[in-house]
């Protein structure tokens, strides 16, 4: 079953580019991909803040990790929380908003503004 619109622009003149696209385009849980892959250039990409080297042997899309490979769904499975877990660690509207959050409990509860501690 084919997407009626594409969530990644391949780069037509790369296989690797345009397999991975076919993929993320047609992945019938689309929810599940919540990070993207950005090309850096053929069978470069950038997953979240990680690097990897992507091929393709067989129609099939593997991703090096270590000193081997995981298919993309093994890979997909295994890392995608890492790095959701590392982008929201690095969030700098996150950080200002838990920052703020603090702020404001200390101003709040202060006996140094003449409030009395419970």
């Amino acid at each position: 079953m084919r997407s009626q619109y594409q969530v990644y622009q391949p780069d037509q003149s790369d296989p690797i580019d345009t397999q991975l696209a076919e993929y993320i385009n047609n992945y019938p849980e689309r929810a599940k991909i919540r990070i993207m892959f950005m090309r850096e250039a053929s069978g470069i990409y950038f997953f979240g803040t990680r690097r990897v080297y992507v091929r393709v042997e067989k129609d099939k899309i593997l991703i090096r990790v270590g000193g081997g490979y995981l298919s993309i769904d093994e890979f997909l499975d295994i890392y995608t929380p890492m790095e959701l877990e590392r982008l929201e660690r690095n969030d700098p509207i996150k950080r200002f908003a838990e920052k703020v959050a603090v702020t404001k409990t200390l101003n709040y509860n202060s006996p140094i503004r003449g409030e009395s501690s419970p």
